[in-house]
This record gives structure tokens, C-alpha cells and sequence, in this order.
């Protein structure tokens, strides 16, 4: 945390407070990227315990968010952070709220193998499914490596790789619906293959979220909204 000064402050039982929370959040993103890898994988294999195990780390996480929030209120009442100080208190709040969706959006494509492994036969959508989930895994663990290590490249990389997700995502999106209205049979089935890909999308775009918020803290320059390109741009300037 160097580059940004983290470590720096004459009160010790300060410096310890925000690595702390960089600690916590961290822990917390490993559940959740052990979630979206667990998700996907009982997805492919119709594993219904292992997707039982997904949702019960569900409670673990949603414990980290509020425990983690109640982190950053304390900091932000008793330090008044300023600069960079702030900016990590933000970035790590930020980031907590989209590690939680991220997590429920895991448990969701959970119950979606339970269904699918219930139902003894696989449909159309696994090979979408294991692309993208390979994909958006990736971006998930890359943007929580972004903020560890501060690095905005890794953060950029991310932003470009959700651009190309939901390219994937619309095309296969595409095909299943076609497939659905060729053979009205696998309506059901192929409803959980495809609300299984909307939440793999989701994830993707908390990722990004994520890569923005390492932006922020590492820049000063809050990019939300902005397409990877604006983003690169706006860091390059």
C-alpha cells in the first residue's frame, strides 16, 4: 500500500486499522471468488452438494459485508481520513457491496444446478456456460488482485474483458432462445441455462465495478459509468 501512503501515518494503531480492513476485504473476496468457481463447476457436473456448499457460504458473506461496513464507519469517525486515506475507505465500501452481490448472484447459478441436476438431463448451454464462466472466474480473481496489489493495468484489463463478456453473453443468449422456440420441450430446462448466464453476467459487471473502484483509488478519478476505452483514456491523460 506504499504508493498510496497507507502505511505512512505517525498513529500506528491507524496503519493497522486500514491494513485490516484490506486484510478482511481480501478474505472476504477469496469466499466469493470460491463461490463463483464452486457455482460453475456444480453447474457443468450437476452437482447438487457441492451447489448446497455454495449457498451455505451465502450467510459467511454476508456476515464479511457487515462486518467490514461497521470497519469503515469506525475509521471514517474516529480518523476523518483525507486523500488517499478517504479514497480507500470509499474503494473498500464499494467494493464490499459488489463482493456481496457477487456472491448471491453464485448461490442464484446454485439453485440452478440443483434444478438441473434434478431434472437428469443436460441442455443446451453448458459449453456457453463453462466459456463464460471460465471468463468472468478470471475477471473476478483479477480484480480483487487489482486491488491488492494497486495496480491499474490489471484494473483496465478487466474493464476490456467485460466488454468482450457481453459480447458472448448476447450471442449465446441468442442461440438459447432460438432453441427454445424450435423444441417448446426444453423451456424449462434451458430457463435455468440461461438465468445461469444472466447472473454470470452480472458477476462480470461487478467485476468491473471492482477494476473501477481500483481506478479511483489509485487515479482520484472516479470513472463509473465510463466504457473501458473512456476509462484508459482518462488514466492515460
Amino acid at each position: 500500500m506504499d504508493r498510496l501512503q497507507l502505511d505512512k501515518h505517525t498513529s500506528k494503531s491507524f496503519n493497522e486499522e486500514l491494513e485490516a480492513a484490506r486484510k478482511n476485504l481480501m478474505q472476504m473476496g477469496g469466499v466469493v471468488e470460491q463461490q463463483v468457481r464452486e457455482a460453475i463447476k456444480a453447474l457443468i457436473e450437476a452437482d447438487s452438494d457441492l451447489a448446497a456448499k455454495v449457498i451455505a457460504k451465502d450467510e459467511r458473506v454476508n456476515d464479511a459485508e457487515v462486518s467490514l461496513d461497521e470497519e469503515c464507519v469506525r475509521i471514517l469517525a474516529r480518523r476523518h481520513p483525507a486523500a488517499g486515506d478517504l479514497r480507500f475507505v470509499i474503494a473498500v465500501t464499494r467494493t464490499v457491496s459488489d463482493l456481496e452481490r457477487i456472491g448471491d448472484h453464485a448461490s442464484r447459478i446454485a439453485n440452478h444446478a440443483i434444478n438441473l441436476a434434478e431434472s437428469g438431463e443436460a441442455p443446451r448451454g453448458y459449453v456457453e456456460i463453462r466459456h463464460i464462466g471460465e471468463r468472468v472466474s478470471r475477471m473476478v480473481q483479477n480484480a480483487l488482485n487489482a486491488f491488492a496489489r494497486l495496480e491499474v493495468d490489471t484494473a483496465l484489463a478487466v474493464l476490456h474483458e467485460d466488454e468482450a463478456v457481453d459480447l458472448e453473453y448476447a450471442s449465446a443468449m441468442r442461440e438459447l432462445i432460438t432453441h427454445m422456440m424450435e423444441d417448446p420441450r426444453t423451456i424449462s430446462r434451458t430457463l435455468d441455462v440461461i438465468w445461469s448466464l444472466r447472473s454470470l453476467e452480472r458477476v462480470g459487471d461487478l467485476a468491473n465495478n471492482i477494476a473501477q473502484h481500483v481506478v479511483y483509488l489509485v487515479e482520484g478519478k472516479d470513472v463509473r459509468h465510463n466504457s473501458a476505452e473512456e476509462v484508459e483514456a482518462a488514466v492515460r491523460d
